[in-house]
């Protein structure tokens, strides 16, 4: 019975580790996007499309060539995957739209709300506990997030309608993408879930490129970017997420996935050069304190 106990334990903390080093991933893709935008212009909804058509070309091959076996799914598994496709594709779109109508602080902060969303449904659906500590870790990572994001930023921001609804929109296909490759788990591999999601996400993207300016030729110096993106920011993070959601419940790792605002306020701080604000200093202790509570409930 201890050795049961202590192999949970030990698996809990895998899935701990895989998802706070996807979210240190996570958080380069603006870096390398900021790469990028350095020799080419960058449309948001095409770098989306070819992001997500890259990272299915690339495990689709890498798959085919090493495990084709991993390739073979039943209906049943197909079903899961195509929504977690579908979720990924659109959370893409909304989360450009967003960007384009709210600002990205707004909607970072938008996006924020996934976590209690998730709580939520996996308490519904899947009687995860929806404990005290998990309410004040979600409420801790959203109000530092508010600070992160910068309130002087916040306070001048007026909404439109379509802001508004995009704004609502946003977090909850953000929660399907985890809910759908959660459920997906208990079926397939990480990387089998990885390689249908995003090609059904690049089909769901694929109508609004006939509608938006695309670059092309991408220059040579926008490659390493673009490699980078796929690889490190997509691949690698998105791989790790996924492997965690098979050791975590639902709640705790979308949760623990805040912890991409402090990283990505930190990354750019030391890569980009961009200044730390005493009130991205404080927002970023906050979301930090929030996901110690989960720590401390995994410890006890």
């Amino acid at each position: 019975m201890e050795s049961a106990i202590e192999k949970h334990r030990d698996a809990t903390w895998v899935g701990y580790l895989a998802v706070v080093l996807a979210t240190a991933c996570w958080g380069t893709s603006g870096v390398f996007v900021k790469f990028m935008a350095q020799s080419m212009e960058i449309e948001a909804l095409p770098l989306a499309f070819w992001r997500d058509l890259g990272t299915f070309i690339v495990l689709f091959v890498g798959l085919a060539l090493l495990r084709p076996d991993w390739l073979r799914v039943t209906r049943q598994e197909l079903v899961w995957l195509m929504g977690a496709g579908a979720s990924i594709g659109i959370f893409h779109v909304l989360w450009n739209l967003a960007v384009l109508l709210n600002g990205a602080a707004v909607a970072t902060v938008q996006q924020a709300v996934m976590p209690a969303i998730v709580a939520v449904v996996a308490w519904v659906i899947w009687r995860e506990p929806l404990t005290w500590i998990k309410i004040l870790a979600i409420l801790l990572a959203f109000i530092g997030t508010v600070f992160v994001s910068g309130l002087d930023v916040l306070g001048e921001v007026e909404l439109s309608l379509d802001g508004f609804l995009i704004g609502l929109l946003l977090p909850f296909f953000y929660a399907c993408c985890n809910l759908f490759n959660k459920k997906a788990r208990q079926y397939c591999n990480a990387l089998t879930i990885l390689t249908y999601a995003f090609g059904f996400g690049a089909l769901v993207l694929l109508p609004f490129q006939f509608f938006v300016p695309q670059t092309w030729p991408v220059p040579a110096a926008a490659w390493g970017g673009f490699a980078g993106m796929i690889g490190v920011a997509t691949i690698i993070p998105w791989g790790m997420y996924t492997f965690g959601l098979g050791r975590l419940p639902a709640s705790v790792a979308s949760i623990l996935s805040m912890l991409e605002i402090p990283i990505v306020a930190l990354y750019a701080y030391v890569l980009l050069d961009e200044r730390l604000t005493t009130s991205q200093i404080i927002g970023s202790v906050l979301v930090i304190l929030g996901l110690l509570l989960l720590f401390r409930r995994q410890k006890k």
